[in-house]
């Protein structure tokens, strides 16, 4: 662990402080530093406007089936809230070499574009979670909006404009577009700015435990809402003394499914003061077989490899912060890339073969997407990242696979304001 992440760790404790060293300690370092604005094969996808635009979370690719066309939100701002009240458009994006305009679509700002619907619920880091649906993923779209003052998902057909009403949001949606999970978008907003929605009010504000539904389940093909687990479930299972400290803040986050739909992951986090502390958690969709699978305090980002294996991020026990394979419902793990360190955002491609990932900005405030296959590592593409996207309002670059493999694509903020990039990786 380098000495300016022991600083960090140290400095969890006081947020405030943290935040006023770590932007001067930036400032000093990028007055200091070669300028970089952009490096790598880099292509913008999003239209050469003033607008703002991106895709949301890591764990989803924006390209339909055929690669013909990409979702892309776009707003007015997204640097002053991080989960902004108002509304946002959702777009499709014809990257083909077909310079003809069907469909709807139009020229915008060099791109040829479609805007598809307009989301109540939305915010800077995951969107309003609009993604394609399965199985097929090429008619219909599915994202989260608020409808007769509720949140809500709806199922997009973008050609007929159809849509179906669903009665809760969805967080993550099964490969075969049958199962969702949801959570409590209110509160996770009020413990975690940038990955909630502001639109209601949380109904469990200040209740540090509540015996309430933490994760839904729902049917996508019936409408069917199951209550699966309750933020008491979660602390009743294989309890710690820091559970149970009086004032510990308990929240759930970053729910994903398996590629088979048969399990999923789920952080629980809880607070102590401005202590953190984050469990691992495995789970069968039906709310049953829950399973530890990390519990070291630190774990963030994860990805399913398969049905079996899960990569993490996490500061583990006697050997340190990096990148670890776990297999599921057992104490089995591998430290992979050992001189990676840094957290990110971890995918692994369709065939199983590669990772990327990213990091947030460095000293210089460059951030780099970054591939890995066995012990190698290259670095594909640096962006420089503005001080006004910094701290719940940041451009996390997110990056994502395209569905054959050969492409990443990201969202990043080196031009002034948010757009959508993408990397070929063959190139």
């Amino acid at each position: 662990m380098s000495i300016e992440q022991l600083i960090n760790y140290q400095l969890n404790n006081f947020p405030t402080i943290k935040k006023v060293v770590k932007r001067g300690y930036q400032l000093l370092m990028y007055a200091m530093s070669p300028k970089v604005i952009s490096e790598g094969n880099i292509v913008k996808v999003s239209p050469n406007d003033d607008f703002e635009y991106f895709f949301g979370y890591y764990d989803k690719s924006p390209w339909d089936a055929n690669m013909r066309y990409m979702i892309c939100m776009r707003a007015d701002n997204t640097w002053s809230e991080p989960d902004p009240k108002g509304t946002a458009d959702i777009l499709l994006i014809d990257v083909s070499e077909d310079s003809k305009l069907s469909n709807g679509f139009t020229m915008v700002g060099g791109k040829k574009i479609k805007k598809i619907a307009i989301t109540h619920t939305w915010n800077v880091q995951q969107g309003c979670m609009a993604q394609w649906l399965g199985p097929d993923f090429q008619s219909r779209i599915m994202y989260n909006d608020m409808r007769d003052g509720k949140y809500c998902s709806v199922i997009l057909d973008w050609e007929t404009g159809k849509e179906l009403i669903l009665s809760i949001p969805v967080y993550s949606v099964s490969s075969d577009g049958k199962t969702a999970l949801s959570l409590d978008f209110s509160r996770l907003h009020s413990l975690r700015l940038g990955y909630g929605y502001s639109e209601l009010p949380e109904i469990t504000k200040d209740v540090i435990l509540p015996d309430t539904t933490a994760v839904w389940k729902l049917d996508i093909e019936t409408g069917e809402v199951t209550e699966l687990l309750k933020y008491t479930d979660f602390a009743n299972f294989q309890p710690r003394p820091e559970m149970q400290e009086v004032g510990s803040i308990h929240k759930v986050n970053h729910l994903m499914l398996s590629p088979n739909g048969k399990r999923f992951i789920v952080l629980y986090r809880w607070f102590c003061g401005h202590r953190k502390y984050t469990r691992l958690v495995t789970c069968n969709v039906d709310g049953t077989d829950m399973y530890v699978l990390n519990d070291d305090d630190m774990v963030s980002h994860c990805y399913w490899k398969n049905d079996e294996e899960i990569i993490a991020f996490e500061n583990k026990h006697g050997s340190g912060p990096g990148y670890y394979l776990m297999k599921d419902k057992t104490r089995e793990y591998k430290h992979l890339w050992k001189e990676l360190c840094v957290d990110g955002h971890p995918s692994y491609s369709p065939d199983g073969k590669l990772v990327v990932t990213d990091n947030y900005p460095d000293r210089t405030r460059i951030a780099s997407v970054r591939i890995m296959r066995d012990n190698q590592i290259e670095v594909v593409a640096r962006v420089f990242a503005p001080f006004r996207y910094d701290n719940d309002t940041r451009c996390d670059l997110h990056p994502r696979w395209s569905r054959d493999g050969t492409k990443i694509c990201f969202d990043a903020a080196f031009e002034g304001h948010r757009g959508l990039y993408v990397v070929d990786i063959k190139a």
